[in-house]
């Protein structure tokens, strides 16, 4: 029996790699995707190229706070894959009206639209950001929640609405939180991306602060690969984190970038820190290793020169949203 699933956000970096990934060769080929698609900045009808002819897949140019758009696609599916949010720090400390509405009246109003029209599983995904900095050890599921930015914020209201629907309704939620994503198609305001491309142009990158601060960095491959185990095996009202297994501080990062780009320490400028720059993220992923079965696949060496090496060959992919971001 066919899954009809519907992806919000799947225009966008992680969402568009998981729709590549359901409806490619290796997927499971019981499913028909939708994905619905503000297509803000972020996001790339280029993204799903890959994808635009299959005979499983479909496009929805529409926002999820949008209340009749939402009902009306519910009611065609079984499945809910919610990845859509504003997702940028810097951007949310700038101006976070955007984040409160997206990322939390939009998470609500897709959730009332699922539970109307009867929806199995709607697997929310999220961030470690929520859990704050943690400057020992590795943050469980079961820690509290302390954001820092107004995004990490927006993204805990999310989740605990999200979990409120089980709580209250008994809606199968499946949330995920993941520690920081890297790969291609990756819009270029984040860190690896903005400092390839900036590097491969011979420009001069910024590293926030002492450069101490700590990510763990998880490939989309995997990412991808958790958020599939927790929508097919996942147990309702459960959080699942997901962790790379790669810590770096970002002084660390910008060396092994700086390598693979051929540029020197002399293309680095340090700058004054950012506002809500929380020290270090690390979670505690055993739930999903033990439930699930899930191990990250992708070494971290292979999949930053595999990043750097799809950048450096698809210019025409990211000059275009250089130029219209004004980056």
């Amino acid at each position: 029996m066919t899954t009809r699933i519907l992806v919000t956000g799947g225009a966008g970096f992680i969402g568009s790699h998981y729709v590549r990934t359901l409806l490619g060769p290796d997927g499971p080929g019981d499913v028909r995707v939708t994905v619905l698609d503000a297509l803000t900045y972020a996001g790339n009808p280029a993204n799903l190229d890959a994808v635009r002819d299959h005979a499983g897949f479909s496009f929805v140019h529409g926002d999820i706070c949008d209340a009749r758009l939402a009902a009306r696609l519910m009611a065609g599916h079984d499945q809910v894959v919610h990845f859509a949010a504003e997702s940028h720090v810097d951007r949310s400390i700038l101006g976070a009206a955007e984040f409160v509405r997206t990322n939390a009246t939009g998470t609500q109003t897709l959730l009332d639209a699922a539970l109307a029209a009867g929806v199995g599983t709607f697997v929310h995904v999220s961030t470690d950001e929520v859990y704050g900095s943690v400057p020992t050890g590795a943050t469980p599921e079961t820690a509290p929640l302390a954001p820092v930015s107004p995004y990490a914020a927006s993204k805990a209201s999310s989740d605990l609405i999200a979990l409120s629907y089980h709580r209250t309704h008994g809606m199968d939620v499946r949330v995920t939180r993941c520690s920081n994503n890297y790969g291609h198609h990756h819009f270029p305001e984040k860190l690896i991306p903005r400092f390839v491309t900036t590097l491969l142009d011979g420009g001069t990158v910024p590293l926030f602060g002492d450069g101490l601060n700590v990510r763990d960095w998880l490939h989309i491959d995997d990412h991808v690969q958790g958020i599939e185990l927790v929508r097919t095996a996942g147990t309702p009202g459960r959080v699942y984190n997901i962790g790379g297994g790669t810590e770096l501080t970002n002084k660390e990062l910008t060396g092994l970038l700086l390598d693979a780009c051929g540029a020197g320490w002399d293309s680095v400028e340090y700058v004054e820190d950012r506002k809500g720059h929380d020290r270090r993220y690390c979670v505690d992923w055993s739930r999903i290793r033990d439930e699930l079965g899930y191990r990250p696949r992708k070494d971290f060496a292979t999949g930053l020169a595999e990043t750097v090496a799809w950048y450096r060959e698809n210019r025409a992919w990211w000059e275009p949203l250089l130029a219209r971001a004004a980056l």
